[in-house]
C-alpha cells in the first residue's frame, strides 16, 4: 500500500463506498441507511487487491463520512466489525 494512489468515493446513487488503486476499481463498501443507522453488509476488495491493507483505507473513509452525516453504524459486515473492534475511536458509532 505503501505509495500508492488510494482513492475512496461515496457513490450515493448505489449506497456504495468505493474504492480505487492506482486508478482502477479496488474494491466497495455497500450499506444500507435506515432512520439515522447506515448498515453495512458487504465489503469486498478485489482478488488483484488483495493482501495489502486496502480494505482499511476504504472502511475509514465509509466511517469517517457516516459520523460526519451524523449517523451511526450497523457493521453486519464481519470486515467492517473487525475494523471497528481493532480502532477502538469507532466504537461509538456501533448500534
Amino acid at each position: 500500500m505503501a505509495g500508492m494512489d488510494i482513492q475512496v468515493v461515496h457513490d450515493k446513487a448505489n449506497s456504495r463506498y468505493v474504492l480505487s488503486a492506482q486508478g482502477k476499481e479496488a474494491g466497495f463498501a455497500q450499506y444500507s441507511d435506515r432512520t439515522g443507522v447506515r448498515d453495512f453488509f458487504h465489503t469486498e476488495v478485489y482478488p488483484q487487491f488483495q493482501g495489502q491493507g486496502l480494505s482499511k483505507p476504504l472502511i475509514r473513509e465509509a466511517l469517517d463520512s457516516s459520523r460526519q452525516a451524523g449517523l451511526r453504524v450497523r457493521p453486519s459486515c464481519s470486515a467492517v466489525e473487525y475494523f471497528i473492534e481493532q480502532n477502538p475511536r469507532y466504537g461509538d458509532l456501533r448500534v
